[in-house]
């Protein structure tokens, strides 16, 4: 490579380690795996030391990667917090201690010890005391500046508010999601139709920069600390001195850490944790090598990014080859068939690996995945085993082409991709699968409102086999409810009423409650008034849906797919028989004063909630959106409103304060 070349691509690999520091720390969504944007590190770290008039400050060899987040105080860390430099071979880690020993032996240093700590894969934070009271605490941010984040830390209960000394301290610690807690939170995510998240880092990196703290509090946010910053009245001589010191203090300190005194010791070390790591609780992706006597430190001092006195071994990936058996199809809560790979067992970092989720059928055609296919496996995050590639040269021409299903595994009914979307969906209403969480739509507050159905109660149903399927509500007797609490019989009579009380809804409750895909409770009550009937809505064409306002092409299909179900015309002559009102309620009220009209409501309101206040705009015949745009009529605006009334006074939309609006509807 020649000078010119080499410009290039150290311009090229800055552009791009940017871009993916930029996805991993500031927006907590990676879009490469550890692994590969180290090795774009190290090619960019090799080339500006052999072509060193090309080094920049700008380079993310000389700082540490991540910003600040918009909406967060700015911190300033009176001590950096700074990153380590990354090895990733055995050798490196002699290079660094014959550094060691040298500058020691210069300073007439005869012993030197180290400490080898698990390197947590998290996040980092400072956390500050005062007389022993939590007072602040801190995102790592740029190393200089972080984000302020005491409220979301108070949420974490591994961090004491208060501590077991009245002093002056500064800490520094990696906030975690343990390996437990993080497959759960993913789990949950995968049955809601979340977005998953990439790994533990980012899901708690993601969860610490939250600007509502509530959120925070329910994410099961842990934390070691490893350091101090900072402490006034105190002195120690060795990092591990201060290690013992935090924990009598009341902190949760890094679990792992080993005393060495030798080299042999170091790699011995890491060797250790390297097998213990598949049976640790929190997820690591390499060992620190620290030196443990501090004054030693301060004579080795750092550069501006990293210390030198400090390095971290980071663990390769471990592959293995394996077969791809079968390809089988799971179908979740809400519907979504998810294709699972059924491989050869193979053990991989410590656990055996039989199976592992395909996503979807694009992940298959990306990976150009067939049945019978030798292919290659790691632990993403040491976590969640993945299919890397097919190993190509190894195919016999025996290996079977997978295509997903167009019908449901489950119930049969029919299985739709929707344009635009990754997920292949059930559309059976009964599907069994999805059965737990179409009841608990169907009796939410929004659909049929049956109040004392919680999930609970509906699980407990399940379980003892007293529902099947959603008509099967309004067949529960008395005595078979009253069996599910203790002394059950006020609960079974307020139940037995709220199940009657919810036969005499409004048809656009009712519409609401079959969860037909894309259609809520505003698309409801336009689909009420325009059939008037169920059977109406049934018989409805495609042409005619998707002429009408509100509803729109996406919809329409929706609708007349759901509707051609057998499934759905089983549950509909079910819900009949059972005495369910099927058809819309007539309003006495006449009152269109609000017809043609749209109004955006935006920030807090005091008089009204936001659905009292979008009922009484339908009853008079109006409708509410979302979003301004010329064709908004009035924006409501209560306290605290933002952007949505600096876009209503750009163009000139009519704004009303609550108290307008309540003129407006006398």
């Amino acid at each position: 490579m020649n000078k010119e070349q080499a410009k290039k691509r150290i311009e090229e690999l800055r552009k791009k380690t940017e871009y993916y520091a930029e996805k991993y720390y500031d927006e907590d969504k990676p879009e490469i795996s550890d692994f590969e944007y180290d090795m774009l590190m190290v090619e960019l770290r090799n080339l500006e030391k052999e072509y060193p008039e090309f080094i920049s400050k700008e380079s993310l060899t000389q700082k540490v990667g991540g910003h600040v987040k918009e909406g967060f105080e700015k911190v300033k860390h009176e001590v950096p917090l700074q990153s380590l430099q990354d090895i990733f071979s055995l050798e490196e880690i002699d290079d660094f201690d014959e550094r060691i020993r040298k500058k020691a032996e210069e300073n007439g240093i005869k012993e030197v010890k180290y400490v080898v700590e698990t390197k947590i894969d998290g996040l980092s934070a400072a956390i500050e005391y005062k007389d022993g009271k939590f007072v602040r605490g801190a995102t790592r941010g740029n190393g200089l500046v972080g984000e302020d984040v005491t409220q979301n830390l108070k949420t974490v209960k591994t961090i004491p508010m208060e501590i077991n000394d009245k002093i002056n301290i500064t800490v520094r610690g990696e906030v975690f999601i343990s390996k437990d807690d993080f497959e759960k939170m993913n789990q949950e995510r995968e049955e809601n139709e979340e977005e998953l998240f990439a790994n533990a880092r980012n899901a708690a990196a993601g969860s610490l920069r939250q600007l509502d703290s509530k959120i925070t509090a329910k994410r099961p946010l842990d934390i070691y600390i490893f350091n101090v910053q900072k402490i006034e009245g105190k002195e120690f001589n060795s990092h591990f001195e201060e290690l013992e010191y935090l924990e009598k203090l009341g902190f949760n300190v890094n679990p792992v850490r080993i005393s060495c005194t030798t080299l042999e010791e170091v790699k011995a070390a890491i060797e250790k944790i390297g097998e213990m790591r598949e049976n640790l609780t929190f997820g690591i992706d390499g060992a620190v090598i620290k030196v443990d006597n501090l004054k030693f430190r301060e004579i080795l001092g750092t550069t501006v990014k990293t210390p030198r006195w400090a390095i971290a071994y980071k663990y390769p990936p471990e592959q293995k080859e394996t077969t791809l058996k079968d390809i089988v199809c799971q179908v979740g809560r809400t519907g979504v068939i998810t294709p699972m790979a059924i491989l050869e067992p193979v053990k991989v970092a410590g656990s055996t690996i039989s199976k592992t989720t395909l996503h979807n059928e694009d992940f298959i055609k990306e990976k150009g995945l067939k049945i019978g296919d030798t292919v290659v496996i790691q632990k993403a995050g040491d976590v969640i085993p993945e299919i890397v590639k097919v190993v190509e040269e190894k195919r016999t021409g025996k290996e079977q082409n997978f295509e997903m299903p167009r019908i449901c595994p489950v119930c049969g009914a029919e299985a739709v991709r929707e344009e635009g979307e990754s997920a292949v969906r059930c559309t059976g209403i009964e599907c069994p699968a999805k059965l737990f969480r179409n009841l608990v739509h169907f009796v939410s507050r929004e659909a049929m409102n049956i109040d004392g159905l919680g999930e609970n109660i509906i699980g407990q149903l399940l379980d003892r086999e007293l529902i099947h399927n959603i008509s099967d509500i309004y067949e529960l007797e008395f005595e078979e409810i009253a069996s599910l609490k203790k002394n059950g019989k006020k609960f079974a009579q307020n139940l037995i009423d709220s199940i009657n009380a919810s036969k005499q809804n409004d048809l656009y409750r009712l519409i609401t409650a079959l969860g037909i895909r894309h259609v809520g409770g505003k698309a409801s009550k336009v689909l009420a008034r325009k059939y008037k009937t169920i059977d109406n809505l049934m018989n409805a064409s495609y042409e005619e849906l998707s002429e009408i306002n509100d509803i729109g092409e996406v919809m329409a299909n929706s609708i007349r797919e759901f509707f051609l179900q057998e499934q759905t015309i089983d549950l509909i002559n079910k819900l009949k028989e059972a005495g369910v009102n099927t058809e819309a309620i007539q309003e006495e009220n006449t009152d269109n004063r609000f017809e043609g009209k749209t109004f955006v409501l935006t920030g807090s309101l005091e008089r009204f909630t936001r659905k009292a206040a979008e009922d009484i705009i339908e009853k008079f015949g109006g409708k509410t959106s979302s979003s301004v745009s010329k064709k908004t009529d009035y924006v409501l605006a209560g306290e605290e409103a933002g952007s949505k009334l600096t876009k209503a006074q750009s163009l000139g939309v009519t704004i009303i304060s609550e108290e307008e609006f309540e003129k407006m509807t006398q």
